[in-house]
């Protein structure tokens, strides 16, 4: 069929605008796909950017978004069983869940660092959006520790050599996950009576590392410190404040100080004991004000500590490398003796020490992660072995109850068992555990 000259004219140039039409729908989709590509490609390089980014210590210590805690994670009554990687890696993601972004470590000589450094190196390889950081620490112990012989608190162990070498070695294996070493644990404090040595030994290993670094031979943005308690770094009695205690504090990146209240409340209870002007206020309101005290006896070490720093000269960071408060004791904390010890003022504890150093952005390795049996093998019930959040097969203490309820730790187990709570969630019975502290005038 013929069409007419005019109408033929007129399909033509429909055609060609339908043509032209169609051109211009696809193109328009091409140019949302690309750009909805793109705004993708960037987004994800930028996370991965963020992701591979070396962060240091001195980027996450003080930064609340990278919580902190202590970990040991033994399960056994002793350390001869060591955590195995899958063990390790399961803890790992428990942590994660909680926020958990740096660990602390205590000894190299034992296998649970290094195996720990290698369960957290698979955990990132499976997924790169996985953040896990530790300081790393090396034990200290003077002559004839541990041992049937006398120890000698002046010359230190000829294991320290070994010890440091093997901490040092781990950082330049693993520095995107070793961000700081820290010589000794408590190695200077005299009342470790089986092992403390004279501060001019940390100092020594410290330097040495230091020099490590200025060499080339560590990460240069490793930090190094010595993890002690507050009279050790000069904020108790004067007797500590000695010229190699000057020189260790000049020597270290920052200073990782302990604080303990709940021991304090057994060896100076006068800040734990309910005063007078308290004793007509209801159980809950008298433990919930000791509590309060605790945190303030805390604050008043931390700040003896800065204040002697101040008084050299120095202006450096100092973080909280221990504190915690165990939940079952029947020895000098239980309910013969302070009776600090329960799940309540464990969590009243725990939240009050985390809102105050947030805040004021203070690392605080909050003391532990779960529980220990090992540490005190003979006595179930000893305070020692009960330190953590979580229970050793995996129950979550009254501190985290709330997360449970939230489902953060869901899907994931310890030793098998699902995350759930102590006490069958039941707050009444746990309730009945909660004993009041002791009258000031008892």
């Amino acid at each position: 069929m013929t069409l007419p000259k005019a109408l033929h004219t007129r399909f033509n140039i429909n055609n060609k605008m339908l043509f032209f039409s169609s051109r211009l729908f696809f193109a328009l989709i091409l140019l949302v796909t690309n750009f909805s590509c793109n705004i993708k490609k960037n987004d994800t390089k930028e996370m991965q950017s963020k992701i591979n980014k070396q962060v240091t210590a001195k980027e996450i210590l003080g930064n609340p978004e990278y919580l902190a805690i202590s970990y040991g994670g033994y399960r056994e009554i002793t350390r001869e069983v060591q955590p195995t990687i899958q063990e390790l890696k399961d803890d790992m993601k428990i942590l994660s869940a909680l926020g958990i972004k740096i660990l602390r470590t205590y000894n190299v000589q034992l296998q649970q660092a290094p195996n720990l450094l290698k369960a957290i190196r698979q955990l990132k390889e499976e997924d790169s959006s996985f953040e896990m950081y530790v300081m790393l620490g090396a034990w200290i112990d003077c002559k004839n520790a541990w041992t049937d012989e006398e120890p000698n608190h002046e010359v230190e162990s000829e294991q320290n050599e070994g010890e440091i070498a093997r901490a040092a070695a781990l950082a330049n294996q693993y520095p995107d996950i070793v961000k700081i070493i820290a010589v000794g644990n408590e190695a200077m404090v005299t009342w470790a009576t089986s092992y403390y040595v004279q501060p001019s030994v940390i100092l020594k290993w410290v330097n040495h590392l230091q020099n490590l670094k200025k060499e080339g031979q560590l990460p240069k943005d490793l930090w190094i410190t010595s993890s002690d308690d507050f009279s050790s770094w000069g904020g108790g009695d004067t007797s500590y404040h000695t010229e190699d205690l000057e020189k260790l504090v000049k020597a270290v990146d920052y200073i990782s100080m302990h604080t303990y209240p709940y021991h304090n409340s057994h060896y100076n209870p006068e800040f734990w004991k309910i005063p007078q002007e308290e004793e007509n206020l209801s159980d809950l309101a008298k433990i919930d004000a000791a509590m309060v005290r605790a945190l303030e006896f805390a604050k008043a070490q931390y700040k003896a500590v800065s204040d002697y720093v101040e008084s050299l000269g120095v202006s450096k960071p100092i973080h909280i490398g221990e504190t915690g408060w165990a939940t079952i004791s029947d020895g000098h904390y239980g309910p013969k003796g302070s009776k600090a010890t329960d799940e309540y003022k464990e969590a009243r504890y725990h939240d009050l020490m985390r809102n105050w150093t947030n805040s004021s952005r203070i690392s605080c390795f909050y003391f532990e992660a779960f529980d220990e049996q090992w540490k005190d093998a003979k006595n179930p019930k000893g305070s020692e072995n009960h330190f953590g959040l979580f229970t050793i097969d995996g129950q979550a203490k009254y501190a985290l109850w709330n997360l449970v309820d939230n489902g953060t730790f869901k899907g994931l187990t310890r030793g098998g068992n699902p995350i759930t709570k102590t006490f069958n969630g039941d707050k009444k019975e746990l309730m009945k555990t909660v004993l009041v502290p002791p009258l000031s005038r008892e």
